[in-house]
Parts: structure tokens; sequence; C-alpha cells
């Protein structure tokens, strides 16, 4: 089924009286269209066009969203746990404060997205495009995102606790006071990246690329760096007590015995 904009109004009537949500919306063309606080659980979406679309506050739980188009949707405070979102276009939307706990997010395209304090736990964001993308203060602990492209994100104060950011592309990145307990970052591109503050007690950091971080103040308590590219560097008042340094290059260019 089809719905264009001219239908927009007659849908949303239909909607207010359907509280199951459960509407086949497969390549429904509903850019622009005002949605907030409709209830979509379980709605199929794929391929649809929300273009522009206010969604907030809407309930897209478990909702299909495979492959939609969402650029500077507004999807403040929505609930999209567990909906399935690989492949949209998300770029420029609004998703602060968002509900997207189980979501698939796996190659979608997340450009300049807002995700202040957005709730991404256990979100699978393997190979999405996050690049400054805004995470400040976001909860992205157990979050699977290897390969994904964070390049200058803001991830202040974000929870990473035990992500997985293996060959993750994460240049200019700002991650000052972010936890990143236990977090794999094997083979990650943090060059230039700011970690002041920053806590990797535990972190697997084998083989990352540090060149020119500033880790001022950051706890790598435990952290393995086996490897690891720490060249140019700023551990002022870093902790690295019991960290694991075998071949890794220091700050001063010399690769630790």
């Amino acid at each position: 089924m089809v719905i264009n904009n001219r239908y927009t109004d007659k849908f949303i009537r239909e909607i207010e009286k359907n509280q199951d949500g459960r509407y086949d919306l497969a390549g429904a063309d509903l850019a622009g269209a005002t949605l907030a606080g409709t209830n979509l659980p379980l709605a199929d979406l794929t391929g649809a066009n929300l273009a522009g679309a206010n969604l907030s506050g809407a309930n897209l739980a478990g909702a299909n969203l495979a492959g939609t188009n969402l650029p500077l949707a507004d999807l403040t405070g929505a609930n999209l746990t567990g909906a399935n979102l690989s492949g949209a276009n998300l770029a420029g939307a609004n998703l602060a404060g968002t509900n997207l706990s189980g979501a698939d997010l796996a190659g979608a395209n997340l450009p300049g997205t807002n995700l202040p304090l957005a709730d991404l736990t256990g979100v699978t964001l393997a190979g999405a495009n996050l690049s400054g993308a805004d995470l400040a203060g976001a909860t992205l602990a157990g979050t699977n995102l290897p390969l994904a492209d964070l390049t200058g994100a803001n991830l202040s104060g974000a929870n990473l606790a035990g992500a997985t950011l293996a060959g993750t592309n994460l240049p200019l990145a700002d991650l000052i006071g972010a936890n990143l307990v236990g977090a794999n970052l094997v083979g990650a591109n943090l060059a230039g990246a700011n970690l002041a503050g920053a806590n990797l007690t535990g972190a697997k950091l084998v083989r990352a690329n540090l060149g020119g971080a500033k880790l001022v103040r950051a706890n790598l308590g435990g952290a393995k760096l086996v490897r690891a590219n720490l060249s140019e560097a700023n551990l002022d008042g870093a902790d690295m007590a019991g960290a694991d340094l075998a071949g890794t290059i220091m700050p001063n260019g010399e690769r630790h015995s």
C-alpha cells in the first residue's frame, strides 16, 4: 500500500482508531508528514519515504524500517526498541533522547545525526556511518560497532562499556569523559581523538592507532595496548598501571620492549 502526502490526514485518523499498529506501509510516501505520538509498533515501513517527517514521541517498537528514507526526520523521544533500521538513511535526523535499545542499524547512514542522551544499549551499528554525529551522553553499553565510521563524532560522556569497536574509525572524535571500560577497540583508528578523562580500564587496544590522541588523565589501567600506536599522544596524568605495552610505539616514537 502506498500512501501519498495528500492522504496523510485520512491515514492519521485511521491510526487513531487502531491501536495494534500493524500497518503495511512498505514504500509509503510520508515525506514531511506529522505523525507525532503515532502508535506504529511492528509496522512495516520498509523502503518508505519519511524525509523530514515528524515522528517525535512515536511508538515504533519492533517496526521494520529497513532501507527507509528518514533524513532530517524528527524522532525525538520516539520508541524504536528492537526496530529494524538496517540500511536506513537518517542523515541529519534528530533522535535526541530516543530509545533504540536492541535496534538493528547495521549499514545505516547517520552522518550529522543528533543522538544526545539516546539509549543505544545492545544496538547493532556494524558498518554504520555516524561521522559528525552527536552522541554526547548516549548509552551504548554492549553496542556492536565494528567497522563503523565515527569520524569527528561527539561521544563525550557516552557510556561505551563493553562495546565492540574493533576496526572502527574514530579519528578526531570527542570521547572526553567517556566510559570505555572493557571495550573492544582492536585495530580502531583513534588518531587525534580527545580521550581526556576517559575510562579505558581493561579495554582492548591491540594495534589501535592513537597517534596524536589526547589521553590527559585517562584511565588505562590493565588496558591491552600491544603494538598500539601512541606516537605524539598526550598522556599527561594518565593512569597506565598494569597496562600491556608490549611492542607499543610510545609518544616519543620509540617502541616499548
